[in-house]
Formats: structure tokens, sequence, C-alpha cells
């Protein structure tokens, strides 16, 4: 099936030809199907905090003295946020014989409202053409916007200028994330492509955010590895080829970053997504918010440490190990876990181990409408159930009556009681990837998915779901979304 050179350039990217035949064979034969027992729910799995739990969690933060950091996954493009203005470029085109599809027109009807529109306005063209428009804004004719990464594209107007949500992801490490030793850590995951031209935005912006907070940034930057890409295929699965013979390769998703946060050192992560943000007087309940996800994560974390240590000193202690066992139901939704309780020092090894992992503690918010993974228990192979995230094509077709989805922001620590880092590899489920369906150059291809960062990445970690209010949650998917309130000043 593979040439000489196939067989090469699967090397090149630190791939092995079995390797490659395992994706193939998955193509092939699918994923398992997951043992969904039902949606988490308000009582059943999301935790509701009243003001007073999330003053006292939001201060709790406030006053810890650990290492903190927040990685941000920044390699989406913003090719996807202008879909419709390449099918309105199409549109055009035809000489005006087909009508401007309904986002097209509301772009054009409201382009002065966007924050790039002032650096529209220098370009060389005729803002009453719309072709000259889509030219100057997509292509290297002018912005080259299509060709950006999401992170670049201006989103937001202030009196100094537009800001992108690098930027603004910058302002809200300075807000909430900044170490007690004056620094404020700060790590994009980017493509290598594109990493100069975060590097080089970073230089323009320094000295000026430095200033202006007081802190020290220590900003940092990682690339997906090749060695994580996975090989596109047909839809009969046999492989995808270039128009040149070679053979496609496409990123591994989201998962494929478990490398990437496993390079982290700080004792708190926050993980947020790059086109997750809001302009400055926006910014209120994300920040608190975000310290009361870390308050919560830090009274987990130090309870399930405190239970390690106890349970190896005293694993005879039949009360000791009812209680962790209704610590590990109540914090982190664990049940039916296969314990022997004729054997009470076996109990106790067993809890160690499901004590022992990394914690992570996400936002979830209310169903809106919005698409996107939702929260889950799950039934595992041993029989326990535990909270899982999972995204729709994981749910094999069915509906679920879900109150709950996506997390805003994931506050986790991936260290031992000992302060050491967890072999984030071995909590990972590689049962739990997918197969997606996509298309390049107007031809059908199937792609893997491995495990999702917040899915199958995170399949064995210990998993608290508490509910943040909708203020948190402002992705943006398509340009129009900038013109909702949340980020149209």
């Amino acid at each position: 099936m593979f040439t000489k050179q196939d067989k090469e350039t699967i090397e090149s990217r630190g791939l092995s030809v079995s390797a490659i035949e395992e994706q193939l064979a998955h193509f092939q034969e699918g994923f398992p199907p997951l043992d969904i027992v039902e949606p988490a729910v308000p009582g059943n799995g999301i935790t509701q905090l009243d003001q007073a739990e999330q003053n006292r969690y939001a201060a709790r933060y406030e006053g810890w003295k650990g290492t903190r950091v927040k990685f941000v996954p920044a390699s989406g493009a913003a090719s996807r946020m202008f879909s419709h203005l390449f099918q309105a470029q199409e549109e055009l085109q035809t000489g005006g014989k087909q009508a401007l599809n309904a986002n097209a027109l509301l772009f054009f009807e409201r382009l002065k409202e966007f924050a790039f529109y002032p650096l529209l306005e220098k370009q060389p063209i005729d803002l009453s053409d719309k072709q000259q428009v889509l030219r100057s804004l997509l292509t290297d004719e002018g912005l080259g916007y299509a060709q950006l990464p999401k992170g670049l594209i201006p989103f937001h107007k202030y009196a100094e200028g537009p800001k992108t949500p690098f930027e603004e992801h910058l302002t809200e490490a300075a807000l909430s994330t900044a170490n007690p030793d004056g620094t404020a850590a700060v790590h994009f995951t980017v493509s290598e492509e594109h990493e100069p031209l975060f590097k080089a935005l970073w230089e323009q912006i320094q000295e000026a955010v430095t200033l202006r907070f007081g802190l020290t940034f220590a900003v940092s930057f990682s690339n997906q590895s090749p060695s994580t890409d996975t090989l596109a295929v047909q839809m009969n699965n046999t492989p995808f080829r270039n128009d040149d013979g070679s053979l496609l390769f496409r990123p591994g998703g989201h998962g494929a970053l478990l490398k990437n946060l496993h390079t982290l050192k700080e004792d708190l992560i926050v993980i947020r997504n790059i086109d997750n943000v809001v302009p400055e007087t926006r910014l209120e309940p994300v920040l608190f918010w975000r310290k009361v996800l870390a308050g919560f994560l830090l009274d987990c974390q130090h309870q399930a440490h405190d239970y390690i240590r106890i349970l190896k000193k005293n694993k005879a202690d039949k009360d000791l190990v009812h209680e962790v066992v209704d610590f590990l139901k109540k914090t982190f939704c664990i049940t039916r876990l296969p314990l022997n309780y004729d054997n009470i020092p076996e109990c106790a090894s067993a809890l160690i181990a499901v004590l022992d992992r990394p914690i992570r503690v996400c936002g979830m918010v209310p169903v809106s409408g919005e698409p996107g993974g939702g929260p889950f228990k799950v039934r595992e192979e041993d029989g326990s159930i535990s909270l899982q995230i999972l995204e729709e094509v994981q749910l094999g077709g069915k509906k679920y009556p879900s109150t709950h989805f996506n997390p805003v922001d994931i506050v986790c620590s991936i260290k031992n009681p000992m302060g050491n880092l967890y072999d984030l590899q071995k909590f990972a489920d590689p049962k739990t990837g997918f197969i997606s369906h996509k298309t390049m150059e107007g031809r059908e291809l199937r792609a893997l998915e491995w495990p999702g960062l917040w899915n199958g990445a995170m399949s064995r970690w210990n998993t608290v779901f508490v509910e943040v209010p909708l203020s948190t949650f402002n992705p943006v998917k398509t340009a129009i979304d900038l013109l909702r309130k949340e980020h149209n000043n």
C-alpha cells in the first residue's frame, strides 16, 4: 500500500508504518461505543455553589501561594471564522445572479462595527465594492486573515486600537493567574508556521503590557508534534492522496496537546481556548469564576492527598475506607467501585490508586443552543462510574436531555502528593478517539481524531463539574459572533 516515498514521509514525521497501519485499522473497525449511563445534571454530577461557597473558594485561591500558569490552545485557523465570506465570494462571482447568504449580508451591513474595520479602511480599496472588501480582508492582497490563526485576528475595539485574542488572554492572566512573585505565565500551543507571528506581536506589545500590569510575563509557545498527526483516508478507508500523489496528514485534534500540557511544571494550570475571550469591560464574571474553580480544585486536591497519606498508614481502618468511598462519591461522582469489603487492606490500596490521579475542575454552562461537548456519567470497564466530557460524535447518534454543555475553563493539577508530575499518558483512554468527516478542496475524506484533551485524554482524571454562568462562555466560531453584545462594545 505504501511506496518508498510514502515510508520516507511517514518516518520524517516521527511515525512508523506499523503506527499508520494501526490508524488504518481504527478507520476500518471504529472505536468501541461508550457505556453512557446518563447525563450529569445538577445534584447528580454537576455541583452548584451558593454565594457563600463561591466567595469562600475564591478567597481560598487568592490566599494561595503556589505557582500557576494559563494554557491556551491557539492553533485554530481563522479560515473557518470566515466560511460565510468564502461562500459570498462565490456568490458574487456569479455576477449577482445568486443572492448573498444571510451572514454575508449582515457582515456587509454592519461592517463598520468590526474591530478590524479601521485596518480595512487603510487598504487601497473601494469599501463599497464587496468583492474588493473580501479580497482585501481574506487574501494576501490585503490583511490576509484567512491565512492567520484565530488568535491573531482583531476581535475587540479599544480607544488605543483593536486587540486580538492573544492580547486578551494576557490581560486575563495578569488579572487572575499572576504568581505571588510578580510573574504571569501563559503558554500558547500554536502551529509552527504561525509561531513567528505570535512572537512578533508579543515583542511589539511586551513593554506596554509589562508596564501596565507591573508584572514580568513568561510567555511561551509550543507546537503540536508531527508524530501526533494522523493519516487521512478516502471514504473507502484507503489513504487520501494530494494531487501530487503524496499522503495527506492532519493534526490529531486537541488530544495531541497532552504532550504539550505535560511540559508545564506549575502547581495549578488553567486551560481556556483562544477564541473564548471578552473585552475587559466584561471580564468580571470570568475572573471571579476562575478563582472559584481554582479554590475548589485546591480543596479537592488537599483532601485527596491527605487521604492518600492517611490510607497508606491505616490500611486496616474500615471506617476510613468507607469515609474515602463517600468522599469519592460526593466529590468526583465516582460510584460502584469494585471493592471487596471482606479485605479492607485491599480496599485501601484500591482507593489509593483511585485518589492518586490528576485532578480537574471544569466550569460547565447551562445549555443555550450552542454546539459543544457535554457532561456525562460513563461506566468504565471495571464497572465503576465516573464523570466524562463527551463530544456529540461519541453519543452514537442518541439524543440526551442534557442540562449543561462544554467546559468553559478547566482548572487542573497534574502533580502527585510528592509534588512530582504524573505521566499523563497513563490516564488517557486510547479507545475514546473518533472518526470525523471533512473535505479537502471539494473532496470528502475521513479524519482520525485522537482522544480529545478534555475528553478521552483526561478520561482517567478525577473530575468535578461546577456550574458557571453563561457570561463566562463567549466563543467566537464565526466572524458574525463578533457582532454580539459580548464582543461588540
